[in-house]
């Protein structure tokens, strides 16, 4: 992580879970680091940890489904650091409402964070984004695979979305000129433990219970922010010329959903 010290780094969805995580970690590895979340006390705290070293961290607020904001951060940034080095991409929703009677407004939440959100952060950070740069846009398991879950699959919905934006941008990436050496990344993580989805099944239309999801059992080792932080690194750590485009990481008896 050598060459990312002092760069700048935009992690979405900083204030929690995976996000708080990837903050903490790139802060640690001397990048300067720029978090973002609606509600931003977790990461101001999360900061006061940091002093005048390399690695430092900030707190900008920014509600990722309305596209103004966004473009307003992108605006701060580039008057205070000029360019976007690394984004992360982690900030997400998720909606417990089905396809068959599922609540349009939480659809169109999911929507505008998971997939705008991302797709416009995306691009205003390559305005900003030097030739050896990388997106990295956290997506999950079930944006490749399909769930039994029937209350998850309008989110599993926008995640397969975030897999064919992350290969379409990445050709993007690649055709623009001058050629350059960004890299797009997925990573897709499985079950992690963290706050999304006692959120979500609080805000269920109906009373549901993590024990009623399909799955031979809940009773393994999860996943935890930190495991997800260490991908990123480890991504960021490849040689520029190695680009690590999917990279699914999954509890080890983690079984099909």
């Amino acid at each position: 992580m050598d060459r990312w010290k002092g760069r700048v780094a935009l992690v979405t969805g900083a204030s929690a879970g995976i996000g708080y995580a990837i903050a903490d970690a790139l802060a640690r590895s001397g990048m300067v680091v720029i978090g973002c979340a609606r509600n931003t006390e977790k990461i101001l705290e999360l900061s006061k940890k940091y002093g005048k070293g390399a690695g430092s961290l900030e707190a900008i607020q920014c509600d990722l489904s309305q596209p103004d904001q966004i473009t307003a951060m992108f605006q701060q940034i580039t008057k205070k650091h000029k360019q976007v080095d690394v984004l992360v991409n982690n900030a997400g929703l998720l909606r417990m409402d089905d396809l068959l009677t599922g609540r349009i407004e939480k659809w169109r939440e999911m929507l505008e964070v998971n997939v705008l959100g991302l797709s416009i952060c995306a691009r205003e950070a390559l305005k900003l984004m030097p030739q050896d740069g990388n997106i990295i846009n956290i997506n999950s398991y079930v944006g490749h695979f399909h769930t039994n879950f029937k209350g998850s699959h309008f989110y599993t919905g926008t995640k397969h979305m975030i897999t064919s934006l992350t290969e379409s941008l990445h050709r993007e990436v690649r055709a623009m000129e001058p050629k350059n050496n960004i890299r797009i990344t997925d990573i897709s993580p499985g079950v992690v433990e963290t706050e999304i989805m006692q959120r979500s099944l609080a805000d269920a239309p109906q009373a549901t219970d993590i024990s009623t999801m399909p799955s031979r059992s809940w009773e393994y080792e999860k996943l935890k922010g930190q495991d997800i932080a260490d991908s990123v690194l480890y991504v960021l750590s490849a040689p520029q010329h190695v680009n690590v485009k999917t990279l699914i990481v999954a509890p080890t008896q983690q079984p099909e959903l």
